[in-house]
């Protein structure tokens, strides 16, 4: 179920934090993450008018944004990182993952979570 999950965060991004989370609990799931995960499936009937789209007089500018949760993750403490690269109004890359390390602070969290993103456009750009 998680797969298929994965595979509609191509086209509604929305969802990919919440896919994530629960794919942490695949190994020994409760009826709680099988209630959520069902919840999830659901989603897309209720915002149909949500989706990807481009404007036709749209520019080719690269934009990337990021953002770390300071030790979001209870049982390890570890932060996790989100990025968004946009190439004028369009989504063309995203990510959320768990950070390696332990940090001690939210600046550190957001200096990984920067180090990522800008990993991410440097291989855009090439």
């Amino acid at each position: 179920m998680i797969g298929s999950l994965l595979y509609l965060t191509a086209s509604i991004p929305d969802i990919l934090f919440s896919v994530c989370l629960c794919a942490h609990f695949q190994s020994d799931p409760e009826e709680s993450h099988l209630f959520a995960v069902k919840m999830i499936f659901k989603y897309p009937a209720y915002t149909p008018t949500f989706g990807l789209w481009s404007s036709q007089n749209s520019y080719f500018k690269l934009h990337a944004y990021s953002d770390a949760a300071f030790g979001g993750y209870k049982i390890n403490r570890k932060s996790t990182s989100g990025s968004f690269q946009f190439l004028g109004n369009m989504l063309i890359s995203l990510y959320s993952k768990k950070q390696n390390s332990v940090v001690l602070s939210t600046t550190e969290a957001e200096y990984i979570a920067t180090g990522s993103c800008c990993a991410q456009v440097l291989w855009m750009m090439q």
